[in-house]
């Protein structure tokens, strides 16, 4: 695999034009804002590669993705983190959406936040049985992601888990059709490259093409709706609600509130 000059994520281009993107951030995969621009060069550079058919995103260790550096957000004095982590993931899923190629995320243990983003926006979703999906943005003073969310479970379940933050499983997400397959974790990459491998047989420019239609036609803005979501993110870190919920995520305590 190769590094992309930073520390977060690294590639490989297979010989069956199969892009390999790993996400590996210890512990848990809460990427730094320098992360979220790394992984979204990273998708792009891919996606232009002619010789590339197709991409896998997954990942190391415990867990898919866990969103945000909650830590470095909560370590900045301004508001630059923060800015810079909104930007970031807006990059980071407007890269997997708009990919030349189709995206395949292979989900393993948690996948929250802005994993929810990068998986609401891939093209295909494979799954290991110990995967689980959520958004804990309301217990954390924000907002986000249920743009993605919303192309991953039913409009009323989507919103019990926004506002009760908590997730549903890989199996759940395999009955409403959203996950192609569920397998156990040690054949996770194994059933992603499966996959990826029947799209790679097809004609490159036709699989481009389909994928350009396919987004051209698509229900709704992703960028627009997830920016509009941003909006109320910001609004509550300037009300200081957000700053008090982060506080006590990194301290391990119940968050004060005055409701």
């Amino acid at each position: 695999m190769q590094r992309t000059g930073g520390k977060a994520v690294a590639w490989k281009v297979h010989e069956d034009g199969i892009a390999e993107v790993v996400m590996d951030r210890p512990p848990v995969n809460a990427l730094p804002v320098a992360g979220w621009f790394e992984l979204a060069e990273t998708v792009r550079r891919l996606g232009a590669d002619e010789a590339v058919r197709v991409v896998v995103l997954r990942a190391e260790g415990r867990g898919f993705n866990a969103g945000v550096d909650l830590k470095e957000i909560q370590a900045d004095p301004g508001h630059e983190a923060l800015i810079g982590a909104n930007r970031g993931c807006f990059a980071a899923f407007a890269a997997v959406y708009e990919c030349a190629v189709p995206v395949i995320a292979a989900v393993h243990g948690h996948c929250l936040g802005g994993g929810i983003g990068l998986v609401g926006n891939a093209d295909i979703v494979v799954a290991a049985e110990d995967a689980t999906f959520g958004l804990p943005e309301v217990d954390r003073g924000a907002l986000g992601a249920a743009t993605h969310l919303a192309r991953l479970v039913p409009q009323h379940r989507m919103r019990a888990m926004v506002y009760t933050a908590e997730p549903v499983t890989a199996r759940e997400l395999h009955a409403w059709g959203s996950v192609l397959s569920v397998v156990p974790a040690e054949r996770l990459r194994e059933e992603a490259f499966a996959v990826a491998r029947r799209i790679a047989t097809k004609h490159g420019r036709v699989i481009r093409a389909a994928k350009e239609a396919l987004n051209g036609i698509d229900l709704w803005d992703v960028r627009r709706s997830y920016r509009y979501e941003q909006g109320f993110t910001f609004e509550l870190n300037l009300s200081g609600v957000s700053d008090e919920a982060r506080a006590a995520f990194v301290e391990g305590r119940a968050a004060r509130s005055d409701r």
